[in-house]
């Protein structure tokens, strides 16, 4: 043998300890890989009902919205409606019922003054008369 050939047999040797201690990890790698393939494989079987029930949500959830919308424009209606008749309460009765409510409160103020003015001087004669 020559020592070209120890050399060749030296290293085919160590290529073949390179390949068994690279085989180990690839062995463990490909049954990773296969794990990983069943936990996708059944997350996506157990993702179906989670999206029917997602869509039947969404449905429930689209249906109520609707039922929002006509609620939302009746009240925009019935503001509406309530708007016009403040307005037109307060063109028609408003004006007067403000004028008769400041006449109200000029006569009590009046009535007030006058019943003030009147004790005013019977206080003062009393106690003229009481000395």
């Amino acid at each position: 043998m020559s020592p070209g050939q120890i050399a060749a047999l030296v290293a085919a040797g160590a290529f073949v300890l390179l390949v068994l201690l690279l085989a180990i990890p690839l062995i463990k790698l490909g049954r990773t890989l296969d794990e990983a393939t069943i936990a996708i494989r059944k997350a996506h079987e157990n993702s179906d009902p989670l999206f029917t029930g997602a869509n039947t949500t969404i449905s429930h959830v689209n249906t109520q919205l609707e039922r929002v919308d006509g609620i939302t424009a009746n009240a925009r209606a019935v503001t509406g409606n309530v708007s016009a008749l403040t307005s037109l309460f307060t063109a028609t009765l408003g004006g007067p019922l403000v004028k008769a409510a400041a006449l109200s409160y000029g006569l009590s103020k009046a009535i007030r003054a006058r019943r003030a003015a009147d004790e005013a001087p019977k206080k003062h004669v009393r106690r003229r008369g009481r000395r």
